[in-house]
């Protein structure tokens, strides 16, 4: 079959490679439709020494498919069903596992696509509990990008923080993958959006997809045009996701008891601290990691409920480079889906 895998630093072959096996006990067989790309993709494309991995690698971490063929056992799957896959290779027996909590497993093999071999060629075959059915309504197109871009949303802002109907969010980088889901979930619900942004033509087009208030943060510091929209209140929650150089202002936009999640450091890992503002102000501060899978059918569900993702760009997988350089560079408003 053809896959899509990584040599070493930016050097990506489209390759012959010896086909997905038939499933065994309990397996199904995927023909892969699309990938949707992540910062994750562009960590691996970079190279990242802490990620321990073996080359060549098939690359791509979040996507959608058809099931071809189930072994035996299965019984939630039936050839032609669309479906999307969960792309971490959790044990399924630790005690996380067992309570839906398959983020925290004690015993993962690896991320598909970042450790070990992903999604970016034709047929995967995988176990089936790793596997989602899609509901009728929903392509796989959009399907494509609940893996992670929904299913991270989903446990930042509905399982660690709690939001609630009529609250008010600040939504850092809202014309990236997550952060346009962010916008569009928490409109969804009721809530006021404050988004940041990067430029104004991005500013226009989170405002067009929901956002109450787009703030251009290289022209305008943000945590004063949130404080002063808040009419000095601050947020209930911070979706934060860009670390060091918005975490702090992002903290100073929280009111009283208010919430963060953030699940991303792509300017920078470390920071100070106000401990003093920290507790007086009695903030809750979560680091999300991944999803459970539980996390994917819900975003899935929210697709077919009418909150559609945003979609950037489609490019076949020959052009899997390009569209990654496009995700580096920033100029990216939404997903990027790449078709096998």
């Amino acid at each position: 079959m053809r896959a899509l895998r990584l040599h070493g630093d930016r050097d990506l072959r489209i390759e012959e490679i010896e086909d997905a096996p038939a499933p065994g006990p309990g397996e199904v067989r995927i023909r892969v439709a699309a990938v949707a790309l992540n910062h994750i993709d562009v960590w691996g494309f970079r190279g990242m020494a802490f990620a321990k991995r073996k080359m060549p690698l098939v690359v791509g971490a979040e996507a959608s498919g058809t099931i071809e063929s189930i072994g035996e056992g299965v019984t939630a799957f039936a050839p032609g069903d669309h479906v999307v896959m969960f792309g971490a290779k959790t044990c399924g027996t630790c005690r996380f596992c067992l309570r839906g909590q398959d983020n925290l497993c004690t015993d993962v093999q690896g991320i598909m696509g970042f450790h070990i071999d992903g999604f970016a060629c034709e047929h995967v075959t995988m176990e089936a509990r790793h596997v989602l059915k899609v509901p009728a309504g929903v392509s796989l197109r959009d399907a494509a990008t609940a893996p992670i871009t929904y299913s991270t949303v989903e446990h930042m802002l509905i399982d660690n923080c709690r939001l609630e109907p009529g609250e008010t969010v600040l939504v850092q980088a809202g014309g990236s993958g997550i952060g346009t889901i962010a916008i569009k979930l928490a409109k969804s619900m009721g809530c006021t959006v404050i988004t940041t942004v990067g430029d104004d033509d991005k500013a226009a087009k989170a405002l067009a997809i929901g956002a109450d208030h787009a703030i251009n943060y290289r022209t305008e510091r943000f945590e004063g045009v949130v404080r002063k929209i808040t009419k000095k209140m601050g947020v209930d929650v911070v979706f934060e996701h860009t670390g060091a150089d918005t975490f702090n202002q992002s903290l100073f936009c929280l009111r009283r008891g208010g919430r963060l999640a953030t699940c991303g450091a792509t300017s920078g890992a470390t920071i100070s601290m106000n401990l003093m503002q920290l507790f007086q102000q009695q903030y809750k501060i979560f680091g999300s990691f991944g999803a459970p899978i539980r996390a994917i059918a819900d975003g899935l569900k929210r697709i077919e409920a009418g909150v559609s993702p945003v979609i950037d760009t489609e490019l076949p997988v020959a052009r899997f480079a390009e569209a990654l350089e496009r995700l580096e560079s920033r100029k990216v408003f939404g997903k990027i889906l790449v078709h096998i």
